[in-house]
């Protein structure tokens, strides 16, 4: 797989340049509108899943320095750690929209429109156009969860079409068409007709794996939907789980990575670990796993200077973590960060998969579902099997050093048997999500699970009055260039404020 990422590398570089050319000064030049469909579709899709896991610069800000710490997995002292004080900078919270608008959503758009082409004049890529839908989805997915309302059936079209004020659709919608567009590339896949074989670094073509993607992915949307439209969550609960969900480790969806090129193939939560070296454990996460008995705290945490495992509280600065109680003061009344828990390093390198939705997780939203009555299935036999795999998926995909063996895992399931409730599912997915922020604070957002106690930082205080932000907030420019449709979706949502801050404190439409 190394061999291929680096191959590929080379490719996309002139791939990147190919695409780059099409987008620069296109009303000067004299040419076929549809010219990137000339690309490779195979070199395409690999660029486009690449960009999808992302770089240093929306996984430092939108995963880490927001999800990651307003999730209280880690904290961070310094005040440009805004997700951890729930303080609002602008950049920050718009990284993932300015970067997805002007890359992934761009191409994958371009890739569909492309395939779809090749299909009317008769050529087999059924199963290269069923994967792209599906990845598609997900890309929006992440979009529209972060954010509620999103620019979704004109977005992209800026160079096929030439809409560059695309419009805001409702989140509403955007959830209907996701549904319909993965139910249709599910029954899409023919295993008669080629696939993007090595060019899928996820899946490698396997069209059976693509279907239990699809339909998991269907089961995560459906239960996205169990607050605020139970009946049609139910419903699509249903027709993932009798179509078909993963069911083991080696189904997981998620992209490798190796330690190079810069920007192309690495690991952008690996960058930043390059880079930063100020994030640490929560206090709230290690005293989970400690007061679970959780096998997993040796493995998530390191302590520089030896001593036992121990979280950094969130909601603190360089000045006021001396007046924490559990902080240790040196002999000249500083403080030596080195008592705090690391990251294991082995868990966050520029080679670390990213993931994108693993077995542990289906397995636990299969529990919940069984709890809810929808789906059938036993609720207990899906929690263990959810808590196993996602205590085996560390040795499995990260690194063999952070294996935890059968014997320790079933000593833990012993002591902390399911008592059937949809809490303690929820609390095992906040803790199988560790690393996949994004889908950490869904999750939370959805089901109030685990009861996170927010943090108070004064200076946050005028800003969400203490609770933890509901959304991350749009671009500002956002105002300036397509104010009109911004305006309407602000609207809409119900959000009546000019100031970009205030709107962390509004749900989304599935977050009741």
């Amino acid at each position: 797989m190394k061999k291929l990422l680096l191959k590929i590398s080379l490719l996309l570089a002139l791939l990147v340049t190919v695409t780059t050319s099409c987008d620069e000064g296109f009303e000067e030049l004299n040419v076929d509108p549809n010219v990137a469909n000339e690309i490779d579709p195979g070199f395409q899709f690999t660029y486009i899943l690449l960009q999808t896991s992302g770089e240093r610069y929306e996984n430092w800000r939108a995963v880490l320095i927001y999800s990651s710490t307003m999730m209280q997995h880690l904290a961070a002292l310094p005040t440009y750690w805004s997700g951890d004080k729930y303080l609002y900078n602008a950049e920050y919270t718009a990284s993932l929209f300015d970067r997805a608008y002007n890359n992934q959503v761009r191409d994958i758009v371009d890739l569909k429109h492309s395939l779809e082409h090749k299909m009317a004049d008769g050529e087999q890529v059924a199963n290269l156009l069923a994967a792209v839908k599906i990845w598609r989805a997900v890309i929006f997915m992440r979009m529209t969860d972060l954010y509620g309302d999103i620019p979704y059936s004109e977005a992209g079209l800026g160079f096929l079409e030439g809409i560059t004020l695309p419009k805001y659709d409702a989140q509403a919608d955007i959830y209907a068409d996701m549904i319909n567009e993965i139910t249709a590339a599910v029954a899409m896949f023919d295993a008669g007709q080629p696939t993007f074989g090595s060019a899928d670094i996820i899946y490698g073509g396997d069209v059976d794996k693509w279907k239990k993607f699809g339909n998991s992915l269907l089961l995560r949307l459906g239960m996205r939907l169990s607050e605020v439209d139970p009946g049609k969550a139910a419903e699509t609960v249903n027709k993932a789980i009798s179509g078909g969900v993963m069911s083991d480790l080696s189904e997981t969806a998620f992209i490798p990575h190796t330690d190079g090129p810069e920007g192309i193939n690495r690991n952008g939560i690996g960058e930043v670990w390059l880079a930063d070296n100020n994030q640490h454990l929560s206090k709230t996460f290690v005293d989970w796993l400690r007061d679970h008995g959780d096998p997993r705290l040796d493995i998530f945490s390191v302590v520089p200077n030896g001593g036992d495992h121990k979280g950094l509280p969130n909601g603190y600065d360089a000045t006021t973590i001396s007046t924490h109680p559990d902080t240790e003061l040196s002999a000249d009344g500083t403080v030596d960060m080195n008592q705090f828990s690391d990251v294991n390093p082995v868990l966050v390198t520029t080679a670390s998969p990213m993931m994108f939705q693993s077995y542990a997780e289906v397995e636990l939203l299969l529990a919940e579902a069984a709890v809810r009555g929808w789906g059938g299935g036993d609720a207990a036999t899906h929690y263990n099997n959810g808590v196993r795999a996602a205590m085996k998926q560390w040795g499995e995909f990260f690194a063999p050093s952070t294996a935890i063996d059968d014997a320790a895992i079933d000593a833990y399931l012993a002591a902390n048997p399911f008592d059937g409730t949809l809490k303690m599912v929820a609390d095992q997915y906040w803790a199988a999500t560790f690393m996949h922020e994004y889908e950490t604070y869904n999750n939370w957002r959805r089901t109030g699970y685990p009861e996170l106690i927010p943090v108070q930082y004064p200076d946050a205080l005028p800003i969400t009055n203490g609770q933890i932000p509901r959304r991350l907030s749009y671009p500002q420019s956002e105002s300036a260039f397509n104010g009109d449709n911004l305006n309407e979706a602000l609207s809409r949502q119900g959000i009546n404020e000019t100031d970009f801050s205030k709107f962390l404190n509004y749900p989304v439409w599935w977050d009741k």
